[in-house]
């Protein structure tokens, strides 16, 4: 009698499969589920500036409990100009009191290479509304020297991502042409991939000489708040958000911001209006 072994064949091959996609499955799976979700982008529009501020006082005064709770500390990275006055509801009873500030560790996207006291200085519109070096090359390889011991050291941590500096928040602005921090259209500074700390000597806005946070660093960080007031940004507010630029434009450098975590635009109505 001559014996037949393809059923035996279909039946071992069969549970071979099916021990093969037990195992699979279940490691599929957790791969999905590692896989960072695209980062989340939100568009907040408010009636005034004053009504930016507010808000703005609840958001960050938010994410400093929640870091805080979570890790012990809030790394938050501030840019200058109208942002510093935004801020000024922190000041306020309501927060003043609240918000552990002995846990904040503050650092600034970009600032002016001028000394501390003068006019054009971030840290001095900061001294005053809430709270120089020999070169802009010397003074961006010191401030770059400064975060990696504070990386060695385990204070800031390094993204898992991108493998550079992870600041639990930024509070950016824009410029007119679409600037953020000292990355300009028209200067090579945007297209830095590799410093966290560049320099610029011939900035298009007063001051010249400048260093900035680059795009990689920025784009690590865990939430960015973008804080836009006012009629003046309202073209370049459309541009970025509303896809306003010529078909085959650069982008303008405001287009370039993307957190690891989440994304959020404070718009008043004035920089709002063209969208």
């Amino acid at each position: 009698m001559e014996y037949n072994a393809y059923p035996i064949f279909i039946i071992y091959a069969t549970i071979i499969i099916s021990f093969i996609l037990a195992k699979l499955i279940p490691l599929i799976a957790s791969m999905a589920s590692a896989t960072p979700n695209k980062p989340k982008t939100k568009v907040l529009k408010f009636g005034s500036e004053e009504d930016v501020a507010v808000a703005l006082a609840k958001y960050t005064a938010d994410l400093s409990e929640k870091y805080i709770k979570e890790k012990g500390s809030f790394s938050v990275v501030l840019s200058g100009g109208t942002l510093i006055d935004t801020l000024r509801k922190l000041v306020e009873a309501q927060y003043k009191d609240s918000v552990d500030w002995s846990k904040w560790l503050i650092f600034w996207v970009d600032e002016r290479v001028v000394p501390l006291d003068h006019e054009d200085s971030n840290y001095l519109l900061a001294s005053r509304g809430f709270l120089s070096k020999e070169s802009p090359e010397g003074a961006a390889d010191d401030y770059e020297e400064r975060i990696k011991q504070l990386v060695e050291s385990k204070i800031i941590p390094i993204s898992n991502t991108s493998c550079f500096p992870k600041f639990d928040h930024m509070l950016l602005g824009m410029g007119p042409d679409g600037h953020v921090a000292s990355l300009f259209p028209t200067r090579t500074q945007r297209y830095e991939k590799k410093r966290w700390v560049t320099f610029i000597t011939d900035s298009p806005k007063p001051p010249p000489p400048r260093i900035t946070f680059t795009f990689p660093v920025i784009n690590s960080a865990s939430e960015i708040a973008m804080v836009i007031t006012g009629a003046e940004l309202a073209d370049a507010t459309k541009t970025v958000l509303g896809g306003g630029g010529d078909p085959g434009s650069v982008p303008l450098p405001a287009a370039e911001v993307s957190a690891e975590g989440e994304l959020t635009w404070f718009l008043d109505k004035d920089a709002a209006s063209k969208l």
